[in-house]
């Protein structure tokens, strides 16, 4: 069930609200797991048991590390975890390589037989880190281990984050499931972070989307170099937008519920260095592996060759995070590459250029990087790396797609809207105006563009436009 569907936005929201602040206080956490339950298990159906399996796996792993079998408990939880994760993600993958491997010693297809195609459970990316963090702390003794399984259940399956994140730890959200911050003030910020999450996802993502797949559907050779760029700057647009959009979502709705989940994007196109871009991108993520792979590797502790070793380390792990392909392997020790290019002494480099200069290389390295994110095949990214940057006037530019791209006011509008947004000013002149203008007026304006926004986006759910979710693959 997409946050984008008339369903969840006109149906199963308000239903959900309309239960949960009439349940009483003690209530809530029970309302709050049943309705995630129910939404999970409307997409997913009977794979609901494998995140009801981890959860139930991880309350008990910290119970027996509680009772002083910390070292029992902690492996109990990080192999299941990981074997789970590890099955149904990545079967399939390891599979594709052995037959692979093997007909390349001379193996025919028919010997080697056929084998079931497991099934990627949605989100299971992202509950597990969420409910393996816990055990973590736990046994770290940075939280206490929860004895109520209804409080910790609700916390893996609430809803808004459940399938695409944030990851949310437990010691940042513990107190909130026992006193939530439920008012009229909380409930209006989360509608209105809601609705700037969904106008961010149906009103730049998604056109982005649709000029992107426009464009890496053709075959590499008909590309021109500038068609090519137009497409890697549009999926660079539509990955930004859909991720921040749905995390923005997310918060807004956490914020409906009484919750106050940690920001997940801060501006990440504006950075200077590779350093500065993982600061500011999938901030739940890059602090998960921080916290619980990079840092107990050695971090930077132990001399600059392990910790370039942690960093690639790292970088590897957040590249088969993402998906069970070599691209995604490729696109992880890109930026880790690059990061430890930084360490050895670019990055001061970059603070002493000018800033533009600095920007571009960062902006650069990210767009290529996107490539091998996008494509299915390193062969096809590599195709498309050479037409970036090899000029070409291709095929394709003179088709009736380019003219389209370029004479179509929509993506011009559309493209605007993304460079706008994809920088801080938003925040600093909503400050301005929150000082210069009357509260009564301001409030009135707020609303009306919130409103004009909301219908807007229901319009194009209503036409059931192009609605893409890159991160519910993950």
């Amino acid at each position: 069930m997409l946050f984008t569907s008339a369903i969840f936005l006109f149906l199963f929201l308000p239903i959900v609200l309309l239960i949960y602040y009439s349940a009483p206080d003690r209530f809530k956490n029970v309302v709050l797991l049943i309705v995630s339950l129910f939404f999970y298990t409307w997409g997913e159906s009977v794979l609901v048991w494998i995140m009801i399996a981890t959860l139930l796996i991880d309350f008990t792993s910290a119970r027996i590390i509680a009772r002083g079998w910390r070292r029992l408990g902690l492996a109990i939880s990080v192999v299941s975890n990981l074997s789970m994760l590890g099955f149904f993600k990545y079967f399939n993958f390891a599979l594709e390589n052995y037959t692979r491997f093997m007909i390349m010693l001379g193996a025919s297809e028919e010997s080697l037989g056929t084998y079931p195609s497991i099934v990627l459970p949605l989100g299971i990316s992202f509950y597990t880190f969420q409910s393996l963090s816990y055990t973590i702390d736990v046994y770290r003794g940075e939280v206490k281990a929860n004895r109520n399984l209804i409080d910790f259940a609700a916390f893996v399956t609430v809803f808004p984050q459940l399938v695409a994140g944030p990851i949310v730890r437990y010691a940042d959200v513990e107190s909130q499931f026992r006193s939530k911050h439920i008012s009229l003030e909380n409930f209006t910020e989360g509608v209105r972070r809601f609705v700037f999450g969904l106008s961010k996802k149906m009103l730049i993502a998604n056109p982005c989307a649709a000029m992107a797949d426009l464009i890496f559907g053709v075959p590499a050779v008909e590309l021109s170099t500038i068609w090519t760029w137009a497409g890697v700057l549009a999926y660079t647009a539509q990955i930004f937008y859909d991720f921040s959009g749905y995390s923005d979502m997310a918060i807004g709705l956490g914020k409906m519920l009484g919750f106050d989940f940690l920001e997940n994007f801060n501006y990440p196109y504006v950075s200077r260095s590779i350093r500065e871009f993982w600061q500011r991108w999938h901030i739940s993520l890059s602090t998960w592996f921080r916290d619980y792979l990079y840092i107990p590797l050695g971090g930077s502790r132990h001399g600059q060759w392990i910790t370039y070793r942690n960093l690639l380390i790292v970088f590897c792990a957040t590249g088969l995070w993402h998906g069970a392909s070599w691209n995604f392997v490729f696109w992880g020790l890109f930026h880790g590459a690059f990061l430890v290019l930084e360490r050895l002494g670019f990055g001061r480099i970059l603070t002493r250029i000018p800033s533009w200069l600095s920007w571009s290389y960062a902006f650069v390295v990210v767009c290529v990087g996107w490539v091998f994110f996008r494509v299915d095949t390193l062969s096809q990214g590599f195709d498309i790396l050479s037409r970036m940057f090899i000029w070409s006037s291709g095929e394709a530019s003179r088709s009736s797609y380019l003219r389209f791209f370029f004479l179509e006011p929509l993506y011009g509008l559309v493209l605007f809207l993304a460079v706008a947004f994809a920088t801080p000013w938003r925040p600093e002149w909503v400050n301005r105006v929150k000082v210069t203008v009357p509260e009564r007026f301001r409030l009135g304006l707020e609303a009306c563009v919130v409103l004009s926004m909301l219908l807007i986006c229901c319009a194009f759910i209503a036409a059931d436009s192009y609605n893409p979710f890159i991160y519910f693959r993950f």
